[in-house]
């Protein structure tokens, strides 16, 4: 990593885990593998903080460690990059049980629970379909029509407006936005 961590990825310490590692690795993968419009990716970062947002929305008596979990709820690509569901499940349960086990060392390195309950996994995941509806309509091409068949229809009441942006952007963005959840004041 930049921070000069070595992560052993088949035994990851939460020791060898920064929060600039990951900020720098997720505002550098692009989600739908780059195939998005803008001068800029629309990156797994910038997908990570809308994510949260839309938890705030839907969850708006959430504390800050639940609201931090939706902030790294893609946490794990900062180092295995980003890849489809379908792929996900077709490369089978190893693969899964590969990514929870950076997932609970990256949530015991910030205070948190290795894993989110059902519950507050169900609402992150039901905002991560919700953003990638939004993002599959105004980035990656698709129609509402497509995007309704796959993601399922946004809610009455979010409305998202996406615009890529610079890495460097973005990267500041989730520093600071994580700054804000992990803070205790």
């Amino acid at each position: 990593m930049l921070s000069g961590r070595r992560l052993d990825l088949l035994d990851p310490s939460p020791l060898d885990i920064e929060i600039e590692d990951i900020a720098h690795g997720l505002a550098r993968v692009a989600r739908w593998n780059g195939q998005t419009v803008g001068a800029h990716a629309f990156s797994v970062a910038q997908h990570s903080l809308v994510v949260e947002e839309i938890c705030r929305k839907l969850a708006p008596d959430w504390d800050k460690r639940k609201r931090l979990m939706a902030l790294l709820h893609d946490a794990p690509e900062y180092v295995i990059g980003d890849m489809i569901s379908p792929f996900k499940a077709a490369l089978g349960l190893d693969y899964k049980a590969f990514e929870a086990k950076l997932e609970a060392a990256i949530h015991v390195r910030f205070g948190l629970a290795p894993h989110p309950t059902p519950a507050v996994k169900g609402v992150i995941k039901r905002a991560d379909l919700i953003c990638a509806y939004f993002e599959a309509v105004q980035l990656a091409g698709f129609s509402e029509t497509e995007a309704k068949r796959f993601f399922g229809a946004p809610p009455r009441g979010i409305a998202l407006r996406l615009r890529p942006i610079a890495t460097g952007d973005v990267e500041e963005g989730f520093v600071k936005r994580f700054r804000s959840l992990i803070d205790p004041a």
